[in-house]
C-alpha cells in the first residue's frame, strides 16, 4: 500500500500531472493499492501558509491516521509546502512507514522553486542559507520570502533525515541540488516524469505553425519564440496562461501569433497535431520538461535552450543559447516541418518515458526504500 502526499498549488500545472501519472503507473504497472491525500494552497490565507512553513508542517496526525487506517508500507511525498512540512513525514515514520521524498523542483533550497531571479538563472541560496532569496524578496513580498527563506534553513536538514530515498527526475537536477549545497547522499534515485501517449507516426511535414506550450511566466522565455517566430516569418501558437499574458500579447501584436490560453488535454492534442514544430525557449534550469517530452511524443520536432534537463532529450544539434532570438530562428527554419525529425523524437522519449521504463524506476526507487 502506497500512500501519496501532496500540497496542491495555488496555480495548478505540470507537478499535478505528473503526479497523477506517477500514481497510474504504480496503480496499473506496478500493481499497488494506493491512496491519495491532498491539501490545496488554495485554501489558505498568506498569513495560514506562512505559519504552516515557519512550523514545519500543520496537523500530523491526520497523516498519523492515514497510515494507521489504509497500512501504508510507503509514504510517496511530492510537494509538502506549506502544510505538510518536515512534521508530517516524522508522523508517517513513527507509524512504520517509509518515506520516499519526491523532488519535482528546487524548492528545498529555493523560495520559487524555479532557481530563477531578475530574468536569469540563480544559485545565491546555497545549502540552508537563503539570505539572498530575502534580500531580493524573490517571492514577491519581503515577508512572504522571509517565511520561506526562514522555514527552508529551519527545516531543510530535518525533512532531509526522515527520507529512506530521495527522487528526482533527472541527472541534472541531482547534480544541481548538489552543487548547491543540498546533500542527498547515496539514497537518491532518478525517475523520469511519465509520458502517456504516443503518436503512431510524425505528422510534423503538414503542420502549418510552430507551437509554444507553457505557462506564460517570466523563466519560460515565451517573448524569446515570439521574437524568433516573427524573425523568420513564421506562424506561432501560444497555449498557456499566466502574469505575462498581456504583455506577450502586447509584443506579438500585429504579427501571426495566436494565443489560445491554457487549454485541455484533448485541445492540447489537436494543436501539436496541427504544429510543424515546437518551441521550448526556456530562460530557467528545469529539471525535466514535461511539456517538451510530450510535444515529442506527439511527434513534433522541438528546438530548445540549452538549459537544464532539456539536453537529455533534445538532441544536441536542435538546442540554442538561452535568450538569442537569431539563432532559435534558425534552428526553427531547419526543423519546422522536419517530419523524420518528429519520428525520431517519438523514439527517444518512448525509450525514456513510457509507462513501462517509469515503472522499472519507480519500482527500484520504492524496493531501496523498503530495504
Amino acid at each position: 500500500m502506497i500512500l501519496v502526499l501532496h500540497n496542491r498549488y495555488r496555480i495548478h500545472g505540470g507537478e499535478e500531472r505528473a503526479l497523477t501519472d506517477l500514481v497510474t503507473v504504480a496503480r496499473e504497472q506496478l500493481g499497488h493499492d494506493v491512496e491519495l491525500l491532498e491539501r490545496d494552497s488554495a485554501t489558505l490565507s498568506r498569513a495560514r501558509g506562512a505559519g504552516a512553513l515557519l512550523r514545519g508542517g500543520v496537523d500530523p496526525s491526520e497523516v498519523a491516521e492515514a497510515v494507521r487506517r489504509t497500512g501504508a508500507q510507503i509514504v510517496h511525498a511530492h510537494n509538502l509546502t506549506p502544510t505538510f512540512g518536515w512534521r508530517a513525514l516524522a508522523a508517517a515514520r513513527e507509524q512504520g512507514a517509509r518515506i520516499v521524498l519526491h523532488l519535482h523542483n528546487y524548492r528545498l533550497i529555493c523560495a520559487v522553486g524555479t532557481c530563477f531571479t531578475d530574468g536569469a538563472d540563480c544559485s545565491r541560496c546555497h545549502g540552508r542559507d537563503t539570505r539572498p532569496g530575502v534580500r531580493l524578496s524573490c517571492r514577491g513580498s519581503h515577508a512572504e520570502a522571509v517565511a520561506y527563506g526562514a522555514s527552508i534553513a529551519l527545516w531543510q536538514r530535518r525533512l532531509l533525515e526522515q527520507a529512506d530515498v530521495v527522487v528526482v527526475p533527472s541527472v541534472f537536477a541531482r547534480d544541481r541540488l548538489g552543487a548547491m549545497g543540498v546533500d542527498l547522499g547515496e539514497r537518491v534515485a532518478v525517475v523520469p516524469n511519465v509520458v502517456r501517449n504516443y503518436a503512431e507516426r510524425s505528422q510534423a511535414d503538414e503542420g502549418t505553425y510552430a507551437l509554444v506550450v507553457g505557462r506564460l511566466a517570466a523563466e519560460k522565455g515565451v517573448e524569446v519564440a515570439i521574437d524568433a517566430c516573427i524573425s523568420s516569418g513564421m506562424a506561432l501558437v501560444v497555449a498557456g496562461d499566466g502574469p505575462l499574458m498581456a504583455d506577450l500579447r502586447a509584443r506579438a501584436a500585429g504579427h501571426n501569433v495566436r494565443f489560445v490560453g491554457r487549454v485541455d488535454e484533448q485541445e492540447l492534442a489537436q494543436l501539436r497535431a496541427g504544429a510543424g514544430l515546437a518551441l521550448a525557449p526556456t530562460l530557467a534550469a528545469e529539471t525535466f520538461g514535461l511539456a517538451v517530452a510530450e510535444s515529442m511524443a506527439a511527434g513534433l520536432p522541438v528546438v530548445a535552450s540549452r538549459m537544464g534537463a532539456l539536453p537529455d532529450l533534445v538532441p544536441d544539434c536542435d538546442l540554442v543559447a538561452p535568450g538569442d532570438i537569431e539563432a532559435l530562428a534558425a534552428a526553427a527554419r531547419v526543423r519546422f516541418k522536419d517530419g523524420a525529425a518528429g519520428s525520431r523524437a517519438i523514439a527517444l522519449v518512448r525509450e525514456r518515458c513510457s509507462p513501462d521504463v517509469v515503472a522499472g524506476s519507480l519500482r527500484e526507487a520504492y524496493d531501496r526504500a523498503m530495504a
